[in-house]
């Protein structure tokens, strides 16, 4: 019955039940033929949620929201561009680092697409890049607000795991610096007999170095954001959470003062967001904590190793078949629905196997993120379509090269390289 039920719950999210309904269903459905008592369970589920390190989730949404409406992406973008925009096929690489210095601020894909998206693609066009090519290089490049800390994803997996956060916000950092390398190469290779592009002007060092104090002056107090949130969670000096407030906190005078672009009707638009958002997460992990608890007492984890091991014992080509799953797993839901789901499932699985829960993180991101631009589901690429006002079949191509010579490679490193993702977290934090 425990497998018919998480059965169950995969085929009520992929015909389109909201998904706290389908948690609930699924662990309904447990609670009535396992015979559990709901008054053991229902105080468990308000336990496992009494915890500070939730809060951290609505802060950081709020920040993000705040400076996704203040103006923040072009000053961003204007910097960046000084240092690649003038070599051919160089606003795409401007693209792409925009996206990951704005995903490291905002902690989302979605919010990451639309801004850096809403700048980026009218100088792409009027630089002669396809509209499709940009699309999808913009789509694919967001996802980098996923891997580059903080993220959301990663306070999620180290709440449901059990682990520390600030090793999974660490465990995904160098699989994202080399997803930005290699989507940065991808694009400029595919645009390299491209004779429509229109390079930027040639300027002497001393006009550069002249744009970079102005430019590098507008950006600074975005980019204070980034360094004062992560210096002051390794620094020891403030825990995820603090950091959390401390950047809703700062992003308000930066938004509405500095850049001015934030406004009372945008500011309480993003309180309106940030809180309908946080309520239905905060439904999702009280389903998700009691189906979790369930899942352990029926032992799902072990059914579900033993159903893998059937296919084959060794333990690397179970990594594979885990990884096929959680790509699949990121093209039918979300992310947050993704990670809920997999996480109590597959991280005993992992720790039985004898891989690292910090290694295993980046392995999460990474394949959520894939899952995310991949067809024919690929949420993230038709949001790139709609930003962008490019047609599906026209984003496909550069796609299916950004898939396999750059997302494949990052994951197959990820997988099989543990000490990319357990480098830092042992270096900084001591943690494997």
């Amino acid at each position: 019955m425990v497998l018919f039920s998480l059965v169950l719950l995969v085929i009520t999210l992929i015909i389109g039940v909201p998904v706290p309904f389908a948690f609930l269903v699924a662990t309904t459905l447990l609670v009535i033929t396992g015979g559990y008592s709901p008054s053991f369970l229902l105080p468990y589920g308000f336990s496992k949620m009494s915890t500070i390190v939730l809060l951290a989730i609505p802060l950081f949404i709020m920040a993000g929201g705040i400076m996704e409406r203040g103006n923040i992406g072009d000053k961003l973008v204007d910097l960046v561009d000084l240092f690649v925009g003038r070599i051919k096929g160089g606003l795409g690489v401007v693209a792409v680092v925009s996206c990951a210095v704005f995903g490291s601020i905002t902690g989302s894909a979605c919010a990451t697409l639309s801004c850096i998206g809403s700048i980026m693609f009218p100088r792409l066009e009027k630089a002669g890049y396809p509209r499709g090519h940009s699309a999808a290089l913009l789509a694919n490049a967001s996802v980098l607000g996923m891997l580059i800390p903080p993220s959301a994803i990663m306070i999620l997996y180290s709440w449901v795991g059990n682990q520390s956060v600030l090793a999974s916000f660490l465990s995904s950092v160098i699989p994202g610096i080399i997803l930005t390398i290699l989507l940065s190469v991808i694009n400029m290779f595919l645009l390299r007999n491209n004779k429509d592009l229109i390079l930027a002007t040639p300027i002497s060092s001393k006009e550069k170095w002249s744009l970079f104090r102005v430019r590098g002056k507008r950006a600074i107090p975005a980019l204070i954001m980034p360094v004062l949130v992560l210096g002051g969670i390794y620094g020891g000096i403030m825990t995820p959470t603090e950091a959390a407030a401390v950047a809703a906190v700062y992003s308000i005078p930066v938004g509405f003062w500095v850049y001015k672009g934030l406004t009372r009707k945008g500011f309480f638009e993003v309180l309106v967001e940030s809180g309908t958002t946080t309520g239905v997460i905060m439904v999702m992990l009280y389903a998700v904590m009691i189906l979790s608890r369930l899942y352990i007492m029926e032992d799902l984890p072990t059914q579900v190793l033993n159903l893998l091991m059937a296919v084959s014992t060794n333990r690397y080509a179970i990594l594979f078949m885990i990884n096929i799953f959680m790509v699949i797993m990121g093209m039918i839901m979300d992310d947050v629905s993704a990670v809920l789901l997999s996480t109590p499932i597959l991280l005993p699985i992992i720790i039985k196997l004898g891989f690292s829960p910090v290694h295993f993180a980046a392995i999460v991101g990474v394949n959520l993120g894939m899952g995310n631009i991949t067809p024919p589901a690929a949420p993230l690429l038709y949001l790139g379509g709609r930003v962008g006002n490019a047609p599906i079949n026209e984003m496909l191509m550069p796609t299916v090269w950004m898939l396999i010579f750059g997302w494949l490679p990052t994951l197959a490193l990820t997988t099989y390289v543990p000490g990319l993702a357990t480098f830092l977290p042992n270096l900084i934090l001591g943690v494997r």
